[in-house]
């Protein structure tokens, strides 16, 4: 399986180099068990120990420059048309390799903005440099961050199919969870019970165990990114959980809401209702929008501008982030145009690329109203990986 998408991305990478006008993809690594390169769990699949080339250009042919111990790691394995042995220095083969190929533009992995495409550290470019003084290559250096960004993020046939797969297995668990929650139990054991499911099943954790799931019940939670604590489930509370799981190296990442009946209520009292509301409508009215060539930003506007305009505090982190191998995969993102993201707002959304939506609003004396569901952009617009919650769910 791993193989068999690693050779799907090689040719997204072969299409995006030429899309990109861009001759060759350089990734240089050295020690990557130590210090991994993202891109390297993309299109290479194997770490390596000494200074290590991997090459792919517009042409469409592959290229591992490594060690001479560790040729046989690399040949016979898919990726790599050719693989090159190398013993006292690899200037010489890779120097080579260009002069054969002469390309006009190197893709190498430093970037100011995507943390996926910034794999490449200050010594090894200085290192690169030096093999490549006096040979023109190195004025032909660019970032590779157009490259990797897209490729992180137009996800394969194979990839998404594990995608849903793992959106499912989440909302199957969320279902369970319903009939769990009750009066008196703490966030730390509803956490607990999750954690239980995902172990007995075999799955990961999406992010770190400390906070995954995130359990928040009550007026006064703890911030979106903290851990469970023991405060207890009670009747009037509102309950949200942020979870998601790890499924066959890719992750799921969702919310949901519910709120707790206190005695003589039949349904959610209005504020609730009313909060509830205005995150399930701002969620769609993104969605019904979302499509190729949309800037980030254009779509957080609707949100933020929708929550602000029916009395709320705007939210205070961006509305969507790209999941993937990673929860955070990464590239573009549905953000506004605060400084601290730099210029992933104003990335262009591309097809295939699956996004989180994700509104928060406070209300007052109950707790905070929040939903996160996945969406895949595909030509025509959006559409739903998770089966969106359109109705508040009442223990």
């Amino acid at each position: 399986m791993i193989n068999k998408i690693m050779n799907e991305k090689i040719k997204q990478a072969i299409k995006i180099l030429k899309e990109k006008n861009i001759d060759l993809w350089l990734i240089f690594v050295q020690e990557s068990s130590i210090m991994q390169d993202p891109t390297i769990e993309i299109v290479v699949g194997k770490n390596c120990t000494w200074q290590s080339a991997f090459l792919i250009n517009r042409k469409g042919e592959t290229t591992a420059i490594v060690g001479s111990l560790e040729v046989e790691n690399f040949e016979g394995k898919g990726q790599f048309n050719k693989v090159i042995g190398y013993l006292k220095s690899i200037r010489e083969p890779l120097v080579e390799y260009l002069n054969d190929n002469k390309p006009n533009m190197i893709a190498i992995n430093y970037s100011r903005n995507s943390v996926i495409a910034d794999g490449l550290s200050h010594g090894l470019y200085l290192n690169l440099l030096e093999h490549l003084k006096g040979t023109g290559y190195e004025k032909k250096l660019v970032s590779s961050e157009e490259i990797v960004s897209a490729l992180k993020g137009r996800k394969s046939v194979t990839e998404l199919a594990i995608m849903q797969e793992a959106v499912d297995k989440t909302l199957e668990i969320f279902d369970k969870v319903t009939c769990f929650i009750k009066p008196g139990i703490t966030e730390l054991e509803i956490a607990d019970y999750i954690k239980s499911i995902v172990k007995e099943k075999g799955y990961g954790l999406a992010w770190e165990e400390d906070h995954c799931p995130a359990v928040f019940t009550g007026p006064d939670a703890s911030g979106a990114h903290s851990g469970p604590t023991n405060k207890k489930v009670e009747k009037g509370h509102m309950v949200n959980i942020d979870f998601g799981i790890e499924y066959n190296g890719y992750c799921s990442d969702l919310q949901r809401t519910w709120y707790v009946l206190k005695d003589g209520e039949t349904s959610a009292p209005e504020p609730v209702q009313q909060g509830f509301n205005v995150i399930r409508d701002a969620i769609q009215m993104v969605a019904d929008k979302l499509k190729p060539g949309v800037l980030g930003c254009e779509m957080d506007d609707i949100a933020r501008g929708y929550v602000i305009e029916q009395g709320y505090e705007e939210y205070p982190h961006g509305l969507g982030h790209q999941v993937g191998r990673k929860v955070h995969d990464g590239g573009g993102g549905l953000l506004p145009r605060w400084e601290r993201y730099g210029n992933t707002p104003f990335m262009r959304v591309e097809e295939n690329q699956v996004y989180t939506i994700e509104p928060r609003v406070p209300v007052e004396g109950y707790g905070v109203s929040t939903l996160e569901e996945e969406v895949v952009v595909r030509k025509g617009g959006a559409e739903f990986i998770s089966k969106p919650q359109k109705k508040l769910m009442l223990i």
